[in-house]
C-alpha cells in the first residue's frame, strides 16, 4: 500500500529572460545560439519540448514510453517565455498548458503549474507599485493561459521580503517556494517562542504558515537544499534510479507525520544544463510512482492534505542565488557565473542609473496619464490584457473601461508602453553575469532606451544626456568599452527604432518579395497607396507611396520612396515624408523613363534630386532579414560556383580515376571539388521530398573510394532527421505502402556509412503516437510484410512496441 504521508514533489523553474528587440517584438538572431535562431530556440529543441515528450528506456536502453513530465511535476513557466512559445513553439505550449489539465486529474484537483511574477523582477528591489503589477500581470497571464486562478507563486530568484508576502496574500497567492538558507526561525502553531533556523537546521519537509503584519498570512515552502544542489550541479541526473532513491531516503524516519520531500532548481536543469537530463526525470517519476514508499504530489494538494502545523519567519531581502541576500543585483558582491579576472562593479551604478529614469518617468507617467486616463496606475494595471492580445477589440476595450472623453488613444499607449518598458528594463539577467556588456544586460538597457524614446514622442526633454552620464560611472572589464555609457552608445543605441526606419525597411525588403503587399515588419503593418515593381536583367527599381503602423502604440506614418537594385548587395534606397503627389508623379515618369533606357546613373541622380542626400543601404535592414537577402544573394553566387564544379567534375572523373588507380596523387583542388560536390548531392538527396536510397549509396561508396569527409555532418544530420521525419508522416498515410517502409529501414545502414546521427526526436515521437493509434483499430487483416517493416523501423529507432 502505498504511503499515506510521505509524498515527493520536484519543482522546475522554466524561465528564460525576455529577449525581444524592444521596438519589433521579436526576438533577432542570436549567434551564440548557433546552430538555432536563438536561445530560446535551442533551448525549447533541448529542454522544453523533450520534457513534453521525455523517454522511459528500458534496460536495453530502447524506449518503452513516452511521458509528459509537467503533468506529474510542480512547474512555474516565465510569462514572456510562455509568450514567445504560443507563437514560435505552438506544440510545447499546448503540451504544457495539457499537462496542468492532467495534473488536477493527478493531484485531487490542484493543477501543478504555479504562477510567476511577469517579467523576473527582484521583488525586494522594486517599488510598491512595481511589485503590485509584477504580481497581477503574472497573475492574469496565468488566467489566460491555464484558464483557472493560480494556487502559488514564483518570486524572481525566490527574492523575497515581507511587503511582497503582503501583496501575494492581498491578491490571493496561497504559497509560494523558498530556499532553506531564507528561513529565519520557526515555532509550533499556539505556542509563542520562536526558535532560530538556518538551511541546515529548518525542517524542509514541512509547509509553514508566514504571517503577516496586515493580519493576512501565506503559506511558505523551503525546498530541500542539498538535493537540489545535488541535481542541478553534482550529477544526480546521470542515473534516475539514484535521483528517486536519494528523495525517498530523506524522510526522517522517526518522524509519523506527514512529510513533503520537495526539490527546486531551474526547470533548464532537465535538458540544457544536463544533456539527457529529462530523461531521468521521467524514470524517477516512474520509479517513485510504482514504489510503495512516498506519493508523488504537488504542493497545492499537499497543503490540502496537510495543512501547516507551524510558524515560519524569513530572512528579509534573501534570495536563492546570492548568499549575501539580494546584493547580486545591485552590488559587486562576489557572486557570478565565474569569469576570471572580471569584476561587477559596473552593477550598482546600472541599478542607480535605472532608478533615476523609473523615477523621473513615474513623475511624467502621472501628470500626462491623468490628462487621459481616469486613474494611471489602475491603467497600468489593466494594460496586461493588451499586451496578451493586442487586438482592436481588447483595445477597446481597455479605452472604454480607463480612457478620459477625446484623449488620444496614440497617446494613452504610448504612456503603458513607456511603463511596460519601465518594468521590462528590471529582468533580473541584467545583474546576473559578469559583464556589462552581456546580451542580457544590453537587453535591459535597451527596454531603458525605449522609455527614453516614449518619453520624447509625448513631448517631454530628453533623458538621455543625462541617463548616458550616470552609465558613465559603470565601469566596463572590456577595454573596446570602457563604461556602461559606450556599451548603450555603440550596442544599444544602433537598435533603436521609429517608424521611418521600419519605411524603410519595407522599401528595401519588397525588392526581393513576390507580393511586396503581403509584406510585415514584425510588430508593424505596411498598407500600399502605390507601387511599382521594374525589373531589367538583374537590376531592379522599386517606387512607392505606403503607410506603416505600429500594432502597438497605433502611431502612423505615410512616406514616398523609391530603390534601386543594382546587383549582388548593392542596394541604394531613398524616403520621404514631405513629398507632394505632384512631385512624386514627376519622380516616377522621370526614374521610370531613364531605368528602362538603362541609364542607372540618372536614376541615382534623380533619387538625390527628389530626396536629398541621405541614402540607405542593405546595411540599414534589421538584422534577420539583412541575413535572410544575403544568403539569398550568397546562395545564388554558390549555385553558379557549383555548376562550374559539377562541370568539372563529370568532365574529369575518368581522369582522377585514371590517377587513383595507378596510385598517383589525386591534386587537393580535385579533391576539394569532388569532395564539394558528393555533399551537395547528399544534401539535395534529404531535402527532397522522396528518399532516394539508390543514390545515397552511390555516394556514399564515392566517399569511401576517395577517402572523402562529410563537410558539415552537423547540419547534414539535422536534415537527415528532418527527412526521416517526412517520410514516417507520408508512411502513416500510405498505411499499405509497404515499399516505402523498406525504403526508409534501408537508409539506417547507409547514415551509419556517412557517420551521421540524425536527432530522431520528433521521428520517435510520431512512430509511437502512430504505434499507439494503430493497435487501439481492430484489423481484421494484418499485413504479416508490413507489420515486420514496421518493427524494424521501431528498432532503428530506438523504439519498443509492447
Amino acid at each position: 500500500m502505498i504511503s499515506q504521508n510521505k509524498f515527493v514533489c520536484i519543482h522546475g523553474h522554466f524561465y528564460q529572460p525576455p529577449r525581444e528587440n524592444a521596438w519589433l517584438e521579436v526576438i533577432e538572431v542570436q549567434d551564440s545560439a548557433h546552430p538555432y535562431h536563438d536561445w530560446n530556440e535551442r533551448i525549447t529543441a533541448e529542454c522544453y519540448e523533450p520534457n513534453a515528450t521525455s523517454r522511459i528506456l528500458d534496460e536495453s536502453r530502447i524506449i518503452k514510453n513516452i511521458v509528459n513530465n509537467y503533468a506529474r511535476i510542480s512547474f512555474n513557466f516565465g510569462p514572456t517565455l510562455l509568450s514567445w512559445m504560443e507563437l514560435y513553439a505552438p506544440e510545447t505550449y499546448a503540451a504544457i498548458l495539457e499537462a496542468d489539465k492532467q495534473s488536477l486529474i493527478n493531484f485531487g484537483g490542484h493543477g501543478s503549474a504555479v504562477a510567476q511574477v511577469y517579467n523576473h523582477i527582484i521583488m525586494p528591489l522594486a517599488n510598491t507599485r512595481d511589485k503590485e503589477t509584477q504580481i497581477l500581470w503574472g497573475i492574469r497571464d496565468f488566467e489566460y493561459r491555464f484558464k483557472r486562478k493560480p494556487e502559488g507563486m514564483w518570486l524572481a530568484e525566490t527574492a523575497v521580503d515581507t511587503e511582497t508576502l503582503e501583496v501575494l496574500a492581498e491578491n490571493a497567492i496561497k504559497f509560494t517556494i523558498l530556499a532553506p538558507r531564507q528561513a529565519k526561525a520557526v515555532r509550533k502553531m499556539g505556542t509563542t517562542e520562536w526558535t532560530a533556523v538556518h538551511d541546515r537546521t529548518v525542517n524542509t519537509t514541512k509547509a509553514y504558515r508566514c504571517n503577516l503584519p496586515t493580519g493576512k498570512s501565506i503559506i511558505v515552502f523551503f525546498y530541500e537544499g542539498d538535493i537540489s544542489q545535488g541535481i542541478a550541479f553534482n550529477g544526480l541526473l546521470n542515473d534516475g534510479k539514484r535521483f528517486a532513491e536519494r528523495l525517498v531516503s530523506t524522510f526522517n524516519k522517526d518522524d509519523k507525520g506527514p512529510q513533503l520531500v520537495h526539490v527546486a532548481t531551474d526547470g533548464e536543469t532537465y535538458g540544457h544544463h544536463h544533456k539527457h537530463g529529462e530523461m531521468a526525470l521521467a524514470f524517477c517519476l516512474d520509479d517513485i510512482e510504482k514504489g510503495k514508499e512516498a506519493t508523488l504530489t504537488n504542493y497545492a494538494q499537499f497543503l490540502e492534505l496537510c495543512p501547516p502545523e507551524e510558524e515560519a519567519q524569513i530572512v528579509e531581502d534573501s534570495s536563492w542565488s546570492c548568499v549575501h541576500g539580494v546584493e547580486r543585483w545591485r552590488e559587486n558582491c562576489g557572486c557570478n557565473s565565474g569569469k576570471p579576472g572580471y569584476h561587477q562593479l559596473w552593477r550598482k551604478p546600472l541599478r542607480a542609473a535605472l532608478d533615476w529614469l523609473r523615477d523621473r518617468v513615474e513623475v511624467i507617467f502621472e501628470q500626462e496619464g491623468s490628462k487621459v486616463v481616469s486613474d494611471p496606475w489602475k491603467a497600468r494595471n489593466a494594460y496586461i490584457n493588451i499586451v496578451l492580445k493586442r487586438s482592436d477589440d481588447h483595445i477597446k476595450r481597455f479605452l472604454d473601461d480607463h480612457a478620459l472623453p477625446d484623449a488620444s488613444p496614440n497617446r494613452i499607449l504610448r504612456l503603458m508602453e513607456m511603463q511596460r518598458h519601465a518594468m521590462l528594463m528590471y529582468t533580473s539577467c541584467g545583474w546576473f553575469f559578469d559583464e556589462i556588456s552581456g546580451i542580457e544586460t544590453t537587453q535591459v538597457m535597451q527596454y531603458a532606451c525605449r522609455v527614453i524614446q516614449l518619453v520624447n514622442q509625448i513631448g517631454h526633454p530628453d533623458l538621455e544626456p543625462e541617463f548616458i552620464k550616470r552609465l558613465e560611472e559603470a565601469p566596463s572589464n572590456v577595454a573596446a568599452y570602457l563604461t556602461g555609457a559606450m556599451v548603450y552608445k555603440n550596442v544599444v543605441l544602433p537598435s533603436r527604432t521609429n517608424l521611418q526606419r521600419v519605411g524603410m525597411h519595407y522599401a528595401v525588403a519588397s525588392i526581393f518579395e513576390d507580393e511586396p503587399e503581403a509584406l510585415s515588419v514584425f510588430n508593424y503593418t505596411t498598407s500600399n497607396d502605390f507601387f511599382l515593381k521594374k525589373e531589367a536583367g538583374e537590376q531592379k527599381l522599386v517606387l512607392g507611396l505606403t503607410k506603416v503602423k505600429s500594432i502597438v502604440t497605433r502611431s502612423e506614418k505615410k512616406f514616398a520612396f523609391a530603390v534601386i537594385y543594382l546587383g549582388k548587395h548593392n542596394i541604394i534606397g531613398n524616403i520621404s515624408i514631405e513629398m507632394q503627389a505632384d512631385d512624386f508623379a514627376s519622380m516616377q515618369f522621370r526614374m521610370v523613363k531613364s531605368f528602362e533606357e538603362g541609364r542607372l546613373g540618372d536614376v541615382i541622380g534623380l533619387m538625390q534630386v527628389y530626396f536629398g542626400p541621405e541614402k540607405y543601404t542593405i546595411w540599414q535592414l534589421f538584422q534577420d532579414e539583412k541575413r535572410k537577402i544575403l544568403d539569398m544573394i550568397s546562395q545564388e553566387s554558390m549555385n553558379d560556383l557549383e555548376q562550374s564544379l559539377r562541370k568539372s567534375y563529370n568532365r574529369d572523373y575518368p581522369l582522377i580515376n585514371a590517377l587513383a588507380n595507378n596510385n598517383i596523387p589525386i591534386p587537393l583542388t580535385y579533391r576539394t571539388t569532388f569532395e564539394y560536390v558528393l555533399n551537395a548531392d547528399l544534401i539535395k538527396i534529404f531535402r527532397s521530398d522522396k528518399i532516394n536510397i539508390k543514390e545515397m549509396e552511390r555516394i556514399a561508396a564515392e566517399l569511401e573510394k576517395w577517402k572523402f569527409r562529410i563537410e558539415d555532418p552537423d547540419k547534414l544530420s539535422r536534415l537527415a532527421g528532418d527527412s526521416i521525419f517526412r517520410e514516417l508522416q507520408r508512411i502513416s498515410s500510405e498505411p499499405d505502402n509497404v515499399k516505402r517502409l523498406q525504403r526508409l529501414n534501408r537508409m539506417f545502414p547507409v547514415l551509419q556509412k556517412f557517420k551521421l546521427e540524425p536527432n530522431l526526436h520528433k521521428t520517435q515521437n510520431f512512430y509511437f503516437e502512430f504505434s499507439v493509434e494503430r493497435s487501439k483499430k481492430q484489423m481484421q487483416e494484418v499485413d504479416i510484410e508490413w507489420d515486420e517493416q514496421f518493427k524494424s523501423l521501431g528498432k532503428n529507432l530506438g523504439v519498443k512496441l509492447e
